[in-house]
């Protein structure tokens, strides 16, 4: 499913216009991105949470030519389902 596909069952569902659902879609993103940029969690219970978590530089092997570079640290965004979510997908 992509944005498009989400925004016409998100307008089908709640009983409004895509142009609306689109804008609250968007609202939501901001909001979540917003939040992790200020390392904040995002709880929707029975959903999932996203968080932030910190990655530590390390050395890697590259592929291609076999010499160890190094990786820098850095700040990934995570996800992790609720009980609700990752009981309907089973």
């Amino acid at each position: 499913m992509n944005k498009k596909e989400l925004v016409e069952s998100m307008a089908g569902a709640a009983d409004i216009s895509k142009a609306a659902a689109e804008k609250a879609l968007n609202g939501m993103l901001m909001a979540v991105t917003e939040a992790l940029t200020n390392g904040d969690k995002v709880t929707l219970v029975g959903f999932g949470t996203f968080s932030t978590v910190k990655r530590s530089a390390r050395k890697a092997k590259n592929p291609r030519t076999g010499e160890m570079i190094e990786i820098p640290a850095k700040t990934i965004a995570k996800f992790k389902p609720g009980s609700k979510l990752a009981d309907a997908v089973k």
